[in-house]
């Protein structure tokens, strides 16, 4: 029988493999039987120590000193809290200093860490070992439970059931009148609201009028109406009926269900209090000013992200992705796996690059010069991307159909979040768009700018949905709010550009509109992003360039 193969409940010699062991090298880790001690000790080391198996591990390993040859760490300063050999205690070093034996605290450390294991394994583990028998007993025992539950539901709707059918189609009836009511009261109330929004807009289009006119007499004959405008109509509440219940009485089935209670209306005075200018527009520039422009190349742009300003990195419509200093020299260019565009780039918090191919479905880190392969899709096609303050990394992706996009949070190739949809089950964006640029705002909240659905939309970090800016119209602005790239900055306010606009708008971190900022020439803006010191970085698509701004004081 080979003993290698073999059952066996005796030590084996490792040298000859046949002989049973009698000794044991406590320095190789091997076991030896007699015949093999010479030849395992021939090589004439002094290190090896052969001591009889049954006390193998029992010879102490000590640290080597650093400063003696072939000196063993027996002691330990205390002074200095460090390991030292015997010729470093008589050194002028330590002079003077206290010195524990290794050996005394090892036996002692090791003490108590038997007498550990010894609380853990008769006296902690037990307790645990009984908590979960107690547990387990209470979850074999739920199913039971709520099936008798269940039974005693379900017999007592079977005996309601024959009694509330009888009276239900009286209820019905009853309900669409009121229904007929409520909705009357509102339409009334709705159309007295939109004649005195008539009235506002035929007054904003004079007032816009005015300002353009040159026409003295006109202009002095202005008289404000906002006094008048600024008292908001009431706020009607119609108090949805309710259902009032009522004791059962087979002989009484309309009082079986109960009753509503009469419809009621009541006027809620609003006021009108106007927004005090935030304290963000302080630090916000009249007017920006561009302060380098780096031409990358021959490609239309579409994003920029950069974490300084020695590293500026811009990918397009070419399968490059190129690294420029401030000054616009050309600094690295990655080549996409495929050769194909990449969707998105990013920068995580180290600095590695990060981009999205559609082509493949799938998301490339590249480190080192090595491009690794992080997440790879099926039916879902990754577009834009956004590396978080914890190291995650956000996706922006839609299905193939184009009819539903979402936004998954990963931690490497790792699921660890979905956000799809807000708490009524709707979506949160829109299908019909590839181009949604993602950003993390500093308070965590994830911004979106969803440019099929010309909305800016921002959830926190457990996905609920915080708001939904629209863009407010301006006469000045004569096109459709139409976002693309989205980015935020140190004082967690939202920058997205506004492609058929051209200018960049910005918000603050509850959606409430601060600024435009228009730039003369700039047109077509895409990506946009902000340094660590503030300076907004934005790609302008025709042009092939990437504008430095700034704009803050």
């Amino acid at each position: 029988m080979d003993p290698d193969y073999s059952a066996q409940d005796v030590d084996r010699c490792d040298l000859c493999k046949t002989t049973i062991a009698q000794s044991y090298c406590d320095f190789c880790h091997v076991n030896l039987c007699k015949p093999c001690i010479g030849e395992h000790i021939s090589d004439e080391y002094d290190k090896h120590k052969i001591v009889p198996i049954d006390l193998r591990g029992s010879t102490l390993i000590y640290p080597k000193c650093e400063k003696h040859q072939n000196g063993d760490c027996k002691y330990q300063c205390n002074d200095c809290n460090v390991f030292v050999c015997f010729h470093c205690t008589a050194s002028k070093q330590h002079k003077a200093h206290e010195f524990f034996n290794i050996e005394e605290l090892f036996n002692s450390h090791k003490e108590h860490a038997q007498k550990d294991a010894y609380e853990l394994e008769s006296q902690i583990l037990p307790k645990y070992e009984e908590i979960v028998m107690e547990l387990k007993d209470q979850i074999s025992n739920v199913d039971d439970k709520y099936e008798k539950l269940t039974k005693e539901v379900s017999k007592h709707k079977d005996n309601l059931h024959r009694d509330l059918d009888i009276v239900f189609g009286l209820f019905e009836e009853e309900l669409k009148e009121i229904k007929v009511k409520h909705l009357s009261i509102l339409e009334k109330h709705l159309s007295e609201i939109k004649q005195d929004q008539s009235h506002i807009e035929q007054n904003l289009s004079s007032l816009s009028e005015l300002t353009e006119s040159n026409n003295v007499y006109h202009t002095l004959q202005y008289s404000s109406k906002n006094i008048e405008f600024r008292k908001l109509p009431p706020k009607v509440n119609v108090i949805m009926p309710k259902l009032i219940k009522k004791e059962k009485d087979r002989d009484m089935l309309r009082s079986l269900v109960g009753e509503f209670s009469p419809l009621s209306t009541a006027e809620v005075v609003r006021v009108f209090k106007a927004r005090k200018p935030s304290a963000l527009l302080k630090d916000l520039l009249d007017g920006p000013e561009i302060l380098n422009t780096i031409k990358t190349g021959p490609e239309y742009l579409r994003s920029v992200t950069c974490l300084n300003e020695e590293e500026i990195w811009t990918s397009g419509e070419t399968c490059n992705i190129k690294c420029f200093n401030v000054q616009g020299v050309l600094q690295k260019t990655i080549k996409t796996i495929s050769g194909k565009p990449p969707y998105d780039i990013a920068l995580d918090r180290n600095g590695t690059m990060i981009y999205s191919e559609g082509t493949t479905r799938t998301v490339y880190k590249v480190k080192n010069d090595q491009t690794e392969e992080i997440i790879r899709l099926q039916g879902w096609n990754p577009t834009q991307l956004c590396a978080t303050s914890s190291g995650d990394l956000l996706v922006t992706m839609y299905i193939d159909d184009q009819t539903q996009s979402k936004v998954v949070r990963y931690s490497g190739s790792t699921v660890k979040q979905t956000i799809q949809f807000d708490e009524e089950g709707q979506p949160l964006y829109s299908g019909n768009s590839k181009i949604k640029y993602i950003s993390e705002n500093r308070n965590l909240d994830i911004c979106v700018a969803d440019s099929g659905a010309g909305a800016i939309v921002v959830v926190d970090q457990v996905g609920k949905l915080r708001f939904r800016y629209t863009g407010p119209f301006s006469s000045t602005r004569k096109k459709l709010f139409s976002p693309r790239g989205i980015t935020t900055d140190s004082q967690s306010r939202i920058l997205t550009s506004d492609y058929h606009n051209h200018c960049i708008r910005i918000l603050d971190q509850d959606g409430l509109f601060l600024r435009y900022f228009d730039i003369s020439g700039l047109r077509d803006l895409f990506g946009l992003c902000v340094d660590n010191n503030d300076r907004l970085f934005v790609c302008e698509n025709h042009s092939r360039t990437v504008k430095e701004i700034k704009y803050l004081k």
